[in-house]
């Protein structure tokens, strides 16, 4: 665990937070955070899409009254600008997703809070000052689960993230080789005494088909999920417009268009490259939202003209909370949300509602 210090006078980007962090963690931990799959392709593959999207910039347009806010799934929000569930927070700093939940509170962002996060959901819940969500992966168990719903009722989350696409751990290489594993004292305390899937491999069988997958939730799951709470419930890691008819079906409250980051499956594509036929396949039903790769505030309006309702980061959070503790994940998010609102001036947009498809460059 490391201690933030005084925010570098030269952090002025998310670029410069991540380099920060970067000589600022072990590197056992920093290949942990920051690394990728496999081979990282689909990870370069998310930013190197942003950048190939061109902006139509528009000139002396009306931004009188002009402002980000939005409502999304009966929450009114300043900006469309979540933080995206990401693990062991204490990893980074020493008070954890308290920190994290402080400065996104201060900055007017929801905050998903991970289902592996380092620090009890009703702790961090009591130091908040904006609204909760709770990423959920579904447990081997149905009583476990449910506990973890309860625990989220409870605490006053206000919707459920049910990350479906890492039913197993991707192959992450630079992790591997690294020797990453949890010092003492960071683990995920929300999880404790909950069974955990189970090879029944012998010698020369298959370690991931034989065990591993015996209680990896379906879309039955879902719809089970959604009968047992109030609470809106969204599915993370969606990518192909053929998923999103079972989704429906399920019941789902919206959808999040997400590889992970591309620490799962390498070889994915980019978030952004999916987005907009996964949008076009839900058809305004639910919410869309994205992540993977944000990284300017371009990118986030790149987001929304090709069909997301608002999007979630989490890299630059992490690096913002190295490197200044709440202050520096603050400043990420303001830095974040600065940026989007120049790239709507310039591109004539004073509202999210006039964000579209014409904002990109054909």
């Amino acid at each position: 665990m490391t201690q933030a210090g005084p925010i570098p006078p030269d952090a002025v980007a998310l670029a410069d937070y991540e380099r920060h962090a970067r000589a600022r963690l072990p590197a056992d931990v920093w290949a942990y955070v920051g690394g990728a799959g496999a081979d990282g392709i689909t990870r370069a593959a998310n930013r190197a899409a942003f950048d190939a999207l061109r902006l139509e910039g528009r000139v002396l347009a009306d931004m009188r009254g002009a402002h980000t806010r939005l409502r999304l799934l009966g929450m009114d929000l300043d900006h469309p600008i979540l933080v995206a569930p990401t693990a062991f927070h204490r990893l980074l700093h020493g008070e954890g997703e308290l920190a994290t939940v402080l400065g996104a509170g201060a900055v007017g962002s929801a905050m998903v809070v991970s289902c592996q996060a380092s620090v009890a959901l009703d702790r961090i819940a009591a130091a908040a000052h904006g609204p909760l969500w709770f990423q959920l992966y579904m447990q081997p168990r149905r009583e476990d689960t449910l506990a973890l719903v309860r625990r989220a009722e409870d605490a006053g989350c206000r919707a459920l993230v049910v990350t479906a696409d890492a039913a197993i751990n991707g192959l992450r290489n630079e992790e591997a080789r690294a020797g990453f594993r949890l010092p003492p004292g960071v683990e995920a305390v929300n999880l404790r005494g909950f069974a955990a899937p189970a090879s029944r491999a012998g010698p020369g069988q298959s370690p991931v088909f034989l065990g591993l997958l015996d209680a990896a939730p379906r879309w039955s799951d879902i719809a089970w999920l959604k009968g047992e709470t109030r609470l809106p419930v969204l599915v993370k890691g969606i990518l192909s417009p053929r998923d999103v008819e079972p989704a429906l079906a399920a019941g789902v409250d919206g959808l999040i268009v997400s590889n992970h980051g591309g620490r799962v499956l390498d070889t994915l594509p980019a978030s952004i490259e999916a987005l907009p036929r996964v949008a076009a396949a839900v058809a305004g039903r639910v919410p869309v939202l994205a992540d993977g790769g944000i990284r300017r505030g371009t990118d986030v309006l790149k987001a929304l003209a090709l069909g997301a309702d608002a999007v979630l980061t989490g890299l630059p959070v992490l690096c913002g909370l190295a490197v200044g503790g709440a202050a520096g994940v603050a400043h990420v998010l303001t830095i974040l949300r600065t940026e989007l609102e120049v790239a709507m001036t310039l591109t004539g947009c004073p509202t999210l509602a006039d964000i579209g498809p014409g904002v990109i460059w054909r």
